[in-house]
């Protein structure tokens, strides 16, 4: 299943519902599960998001439908990045286009003309 990073910040209503808080990730939770994901876990954080969420969703509208959702409900808003595992990374890199071989025969042709 994709895993999700969620880079969250809290609107003036979520700091005023500041309280809710494990509420809130409490039905976050449920909702992801309920959309057949998993929330791996969820972090308050200082810096640039107050919060992030690590997520797993069957595909990106899924996970576009509940950062949308969560996001409407006006305490967060919610950037979404797309995470690619360890497990994934052996075939990214060996699917690397070779663009030194590519960039060597377009200066080679631009050489000769």
């Amino acid at each position: 299943m994709p895993s999700y990073v969620l880079l969250l910040n809290y609107t003036d209503e979520g700091m005023r519902n500041i309280k809710y808080l494990p509420q809130h990730v409490n039905a976050f939770r449920q909702a992801i599960e309920i959309a057949g994901g998993h929330l791996s876990n969820v972090f308050l954080t200082m810096g640039q998001f107050d919060m992030v969420a690590v997520a797993e969703a069957a595909s990106d509208e899924v996970c576009a439908s509940i950062a949308l959702g969560l996001s409407s409900l006006g305490n967060v808003r919610c950037t979404t990045l797309k995470a690619f595992g360890e497990t994934d990374l052996p075939h990214i890199v060996e699917n690397i286009p070779s663009l030194e071989d590519e960039f060597s025969r377009i200066l080679k042709e631009f050489r000769s003309a």
